[in-house]
């Protein structure tokens, strides 16, 4: 069996852990100092703080649930029609060649943050170097993540009045 080592992660699994959720806190906070990209009724977009790549976004509901299973049917609607909604500011603010969408339920799944589901939204480019710190312990986020959040709300506020 092979492995791959991700070295890089355990600075942030060791790290000391908030007392509050970090999506309920966003949900409750400044929106710009927690980069809340966009709120809807029952969930939100936020930037998520360890990028594989510029643009990486998560989707949250509001409620703090671990799993899809739940999730009322107007909210998991809801949730899917949000990470429309980021594919297509990403896509008008940072044009992509491609996404990856995923999410983790539980800690064995890969989840960090396994109480408060959450749906990874992951622009990709061709020749990207999106995995490199999992393969090399090397991280390149060639923008600023302010940058990108500036980038992706704008370009939300085109893409939600449409």
């Amino acid at each position: 069996m092979e492995r791959i080592f991700a070295p890089w992660r355990i600075r942030y699994v060791l790290a000391t852990k908030p007392k509050d959720c970090v999506f309920c806190s966003a949900v409750r906070g400044d929106e710009r100092e927690m980069l809340v990209v966009y709120k809807a009724e029952s969930s939100f977009v936020i930037m998520n703080r360890h990028p594989y790549n510029p643009g990486h976004v998560m989707v949250c509901p509001k409620r703090h649930v671990p799993s899809t299973e739940d999730l009322s049917d107007e909210e998991l609607l809801e949730i899917m029609r949000l990470l429309n909604l980021s594919m297509k500011a990403i896509r008008l603010s940072m044009n992509p060649d491609g996404f990856n969408l995923g999410v983790n339920l539980g800690k064995v799944a890969g989840a960090g943050i396994a109480d408060h589901l959450h749906f990874h939204v992951v622009p990709r480019w061709s020749g990207d170097t999106s995995f490199m710190p999992v393969l090399a312990d090397v991280q390149i986020i060639p923008e600023a993540l302010e940058e990108s959040y500036e980038k992706i709300r704008r370009a939300f506020e085109s893409v939600v009045q449409k």
